[in-house]
């Protein structure tokens, strides 16, 4: 699959003031809990539910640490006040908010406290591109997912120049005899965390749900294919980000000499002069480093979708879908059939035919998936992957389910569904975009159908529920999906299944 270049538009969505706000204050003590690295202090949520924030879930990454695996975070005394978020991870797209290479923390959500009865868990990933985002925004507030019935965590990881950076030396140094794989080397880490600690919340360790959007969507793809997370979750919810196949380590590695050079920095102490760098010399120059998901032979022992195809990914029930116009393309629109033809090579007939441009006209625009080069952004980088993972997993014996979300903004309908914009209405967070989408009662009345879809499967591996659309499983036959529409839930069936069916060829063509 191609891979997902999404840090700009997440980069301006996350300037609109997404970031948490102090919280609730509720009557009553603070709750404190004991954890197997001290006591936290949090706080009562209006919902009756409680807080804890900035938890680490390892040690500090910096000096030493920099570009290392994540280690497990080191005990303290007293009780820690859990009442505030922490700073996010360093990245260049937000520099006016706090932002830290000191940055590995998490924050939990619980339904009520105290908890009486172990709750399922649902672990979120942001996305950014991997290299923006964090898990302290206001969009990400687990409150109201919580109060469904779920203890919500989410986490913090490594971005850019620090969490996906290759380079020989590292791979050297590494007693696994890889790098560039840090930012989801502390996913895993936190999921550890999860298993050891989740239960003083009142999670569940044996009912973890790992969901994520965009590149966190990815990257939970790709930790179903890693052999180091088995056991640390059951199910995986992947919001517009199916797997991708990684960058060979060698390439990767050159990505890191090139950088290393391109500073000055050659012969066996470059990594000694890189960790020498300061975090806001590394900041600067760290944009130009080239980043991505590496195959690295520790985390990724091959590309995920190798994995995927071959069947041997980790045995659990997938809830994975896209939004029906994810993003405009990016500078001039180009020649579509020019486009079409030299990206499906001898089977462009049958790609010119499935958009509707094998004649001199162009179709109309499709009233939910928009124009026809909207069709074909959103179906090579986000929908037809989709339904290849699926096409996948489900043949391994795994249960899944597809969606696609095409509820409109109110007033703009013929922009469809944008990239994010179902993440509102999964943590009941529409008030963080009110002023941008206006959102009106029929949204506030939508949000919690979504919630419950979601947190249904993370409770039982099924979305459905008594008072909910009967949303079908997915099959390589039907292709059964839910199309999230501004009318409500509709189930349907082979979503693009033309395009998506020459897109598949074509991969299988190229070997991808």
């Amino acid at each position: 699959m191609k891979s997902i270049k999404v840090s700009d538009i997440v980069a301006g969505l996350l300037c609109l003031g997404l970031f948490a706000q102090a919280p609730t204050k509720a009557a009553g003590p603070d709750p404190v809990v004991s954890i197997s690295t001290g006591q936290l202090r949090g706080s009562l949520t209006s919902n009756g539910g409680a807080a804890f924030k900035n938890i680490p879930f390892a040690q500090s990454p910096v000096g030493n640490l920099r570009w290392r695996e994540p280690q497990p975070a080191k005990a303290w005394t007293g009780v820690r006040d859990a009442t505030a978020m922490g700073p996010m991870c360093h990245q260049n797209d937000n520099p006016q908010l706090a932002h830290s290479e000191d940055c590995l923390q998490l924050n939990v959500w619980t339904p009520k406290f105290p908890m009486t009865s172990p709750v399922p868990v649902m672990v979120w990933v942001h996305g950014g591109g991997n290299t923006a985002g964090s898990g302290i925004e206001s969009l990400f507030n687990g409150e109201v997912l919580a109060s469904h019935g779920v203890v919500v965590v989410n986490v913090n990881y490594r971005l850019g120049v620090f969490g996906f950076f290759a380079h020989p030396g590292l791979t050297k140094e590494s007693s696994h005899h890889a790098s560039g794989n840090y930012g989801l080397a502390d996913q895993i880490m936190a999921l550890r965390w999860v298993q050891d600690n989740i239960a003083k919340f009142g999670g569940d360790p044996k009912n973890v749900t790992i969901f994520g959007e965009s590149a966190g969507a990815g990257d939970v793809n790709a930790l179903i294919a890693s052999p180091l997370t088995k056991g640390l979750f059951v199910r995986v919810i992947a919001q517009s980000g199916p797997a991708g196949a990684g960058l060979a380590l060698a390439d990767a590695e050159k990505r890191g000499v090139d950088f290393a050079a391109s500073l000055g920095f050659t012969g066996d102490d470059a990594l000694a002069k890189l960790r020498g760098l300061s975090e806001t010399e590394l900041i600067e120059k760290g944009v130009r480093a080239g980043l991505g998901i590496t195959v690295d032979g520790w985390v990724l022992p091959e590309p995920a979708t190798k994995t995927y195809a071959e069947g041997r990914e980790q045995k659990v029930a997938l809830l994975i879908g896209n939004n029906s116009q994810e993003m405009q393309p990016r500078g001039a629109p180009g020649d579509i059939r020019q486009m079409i033809s030299q990206r499906y090579g001898p089977l462009a007939d049958r790609a010119l035919a499935a958009y509707g441009v094998n004649g001199a006209n162009d179709p109309q625009p499709d009233p939910e998936n928009g124009t026809v080069m909207l069709q074909l952004t959103t179906d090579d980088s986000f929908r037809c992957g989709t339904v290849q993972e699926l096409i996948w997993h489900t043949a391994a014996g795994n249960r899944g389910y597809e969606y696609q979300f095409s509820r409109t903004v109110h007033g703009q309908e013929a922009l469809g569904a944008p990239h994010a914009s179902e993440i509102p209405f999964i943590f009941g967070t529409l008030s963080v975009w009110q002023n941008m989408r206006r959102y009106n009662e029929s949204d506030q009345q939508y949000a919690p159908q979504m919630q419950e879809y979601w947190t249904n499967f993370a409770k039982i591996g099924d979305p459905n529920g008594a008072k909910l659309v009967k949303w079908p499983k997915f099959d390589a036959t039907a292709r059964a999906y839910m199309d999230f529409t501004d009318a409500g839930p509709v189930a349907k069936e082979g979503l693009r299944r033309q395009a998506c069916d020459v897109f598949m060829e074509n991969q299988k063509r190229q070997g991808l």
